[in-house]
């Protein structure tokens, strides 16, 4: 597929805006109303942070720099797409609205690239790039340029779609560019396009690995910053009883009850439905739901419930506190292309595969449990909760994967803090369903065996549950028959529970499954080869 990149005529932006039903100027809408923000007649340098596509419209992140030399970051809603890098200064037009002069408008409006320096960028070179945005090109045009749809399309010329593109290599960098294309240009997905003229990009397919390095990338984002989940509810359990002073809110006290009442216990999880509530409302569903137009409030959800904490928790943080919390995130956002570019090598094709994530993770600790009351640390506990939760769902997502022979693998990672008593055991789970491609079916073999053959289901369960110490736990499932190995890192608790595998199995087989293998042994699970997901960690064949 090639892109042109449009060699646009001076953007007439008074005119695109009232065709947008928008008064000249006022094309940033507060996300939050802020009465007050810029007092009359004063005027702030605005630097665009970060550009996302939201529909039709954009959201953008201003970092705004007042005469005093104070800064602030505002999240604001945009009928133009800004690009990253963009400044301007603005002016408060109400309590929800600020307002850009049409000179400096017209400048930002066309801070993206409109031709390629082939001085700079020779015929051939390759680019990387990342998408911000893709719409209809004649809406485009439409809006920015001030002409009429007729007049960019005509009525039997195909669609073809404008998108913002922010380049991630050669001395460009940190730019954006415009491109044209016949097929809508995915936002947030990396392309890679050989430069053919000023005018003109052609399009390379690269394989997978581009998505799989910036899958690691986010997971080791993620894992560095991820804290263990009993740290957080064991500072909410302790936190001291409302009183006279105390600096939670009705609201923030509310979000706390509610996630510990949504936390199972150890009896519910010995029950099938109770195993599939916990599952269901673990917070690896939250993004899927959110997908589908449901509402994460109405179920138990612990990723929603941890979002809503935090929500709570910010309002009463120093305004300096919340600001190095999003100066931390902007920076780790701008960081992320030169990041991607070490990635992706020269060609962005030579980099080596990334090892699997191991199972499980083991337990961090965030800060000092003696301030765990204080609100700045519960929020960098709920934070590092929610990294947690995040590193599992792409641990998953990285062992999800096609092999050479056509056999998909699909995995599926999560975290349920469980109640025991009064403590609180992490049960991390694993589930991996392997899906052999379809073949022929011998004579007298029946179809429905045969399919049920083509379904491996793997289990792997690894908790911390007194007084039996840590114990991992590995079965796997297939037509009706099971096998299990479990481990236990306690000498006395290997030997009990070998002791109990007979009435293990008896339950197993009144379930209707035909148990294979049983056993336990002392230790932990062998990593390494044996563990990478190509191969059985037992072998039905041997």
């Amino acid at each position: 597929m090639t892109g042109d990149i449009p060699n646009l005529s001076p953007v007439n932006v008074a005119t695109a805006l009232l065709r947008a039903g928008v008064p000249a100027g006022e094309v940033l809408k507060l996300m939050e109303p802020r009465e007050g923000l810029l007092s009359s007649g004063q005027v702030a340098s605005a630097e665009v942070v970060s550009l996302k596509q939201l529909g039709q419209d954009f959201q953008l992140l201003l970092k705004l720099t007042m005469d005093n030399g104070r800064q602030t970051t505002l999240p604001v809603s945009s009928s133009l797409p800004l690009t990253p890098g963009t400044s301007v200064n603005v002016a408060q037009g109400s309590a929800d609205t600020l307002t850009i002069s049409v000179q400096d408008l017209q400048k930002a409006a066309t801070n993206s690239l409109t031709s390629i320096d082939t001085r700079q960028l020779p015929a051939g070179t390759l680019l990387q790039g990342k998408v911000l945005t893709t719409q209809v090109a004649a809406q485009n045009v439409a809006q920015l340029a001030g002409q009429s749809p007729g007049q960019s399309s005509g009525g039997a010329q195909p669609a073809n779609y404008r998108s913002i593109v922010i380049l991630l290599n050669t001395a460009l960098a940190g730019t954006s560019l415009t491109v044209d294309s016949p097929q809508p240009l995915r936002v947030g997905s990396l392309l890679s396009a050989q430069v053919q003229n000023s005018q003109a990009l052609n399009f390379v397919a690269l394989p997978n690995r581009l998505d799989e390095l910036a899958l690691a990338q986010q997971l080791s984002t993620q894992q560095s910053r991820q804290g263990s989940l009993q740290g957080l509810i064991t500072a909410l359990q302790n936190l001291p009883p409302p009183a006279d002073g105390d600096n939670l809110s009705p609201s923030l006290r509310a979000s706390i009850e509610q996630l510990l009442a949504d936390l199972p216990d150890v009896p519910q999880m010995t029950t099938a439905k109770g195993v599939a509530q916990a599952l269901n409302a673990s917070g690896l569903f939250m993004e899927p739901r959110l997908l589908a137009g449901q509402n994460p409030a109405l179920v138990p959800d612990m990723k929603a419930n941890l979002l809503r904490l935090i929500t709570q928790i910010l309002p009463g943080l120093p305004d300096s506190v919340s600001y190095s919390a999003a100066a931390a995130g902007n920076t780790l956002a701008r960081a992320m292309p030169s990041v991607l570019r070490s990635a992706f090598g020269t060609l962005g094709l030579v980099a080596p595969p990334s090892e699997t994530i191991n199972f499980p993770l083991p337990p961090r600790t965030l800060g000092h449990p003696e301030s765990k009351d204080d609100l700045e640390m519960l929020l960098k506990l709920a934070a590092g909760a929610i990294s947690r939760l995040q590193s599992h769902q792409l641990g998953g997502l990285e062992q999800t994967r096609t092999h050479a022979d056509g056999t998909q693998v699909t995995t599926w990672q999560l975290e349920i803090p469980m109640r025991n008593a009064h403590d609180i055991v992490p049960l991390q789970v694993k589930v991996q369903r392997e899906e052999t491609p379809e073949r022929d079916e011998h004579a007298d073999t029946p179809a429905q065996e045969a399919r049920e053959r083509e379904k491996l289901w793997r289990l792997e369960l690894a908790f911390d549950l007194e007084p039996l110490g840590p114990l991992h736990v590995q079965a796997q499932l297939i037509a009706g028959s099971i096998a299990s190995q479990l481990w236990a890192e306690r000498e006395g608790s290997a030997e009990f529970i070998s002791s109990e595998l007979g009435n293990l199995r008896a339950r197993l087989v009144a379930c209707g499954l035909n148990v294979k293998e049983l056993e336990c042994n002392r230790g932990v699970p062998p990593q390494g080869p044996r563990a990478v997901l190509e191969q059985r960690w037992i072998d039905e064949n041997a």
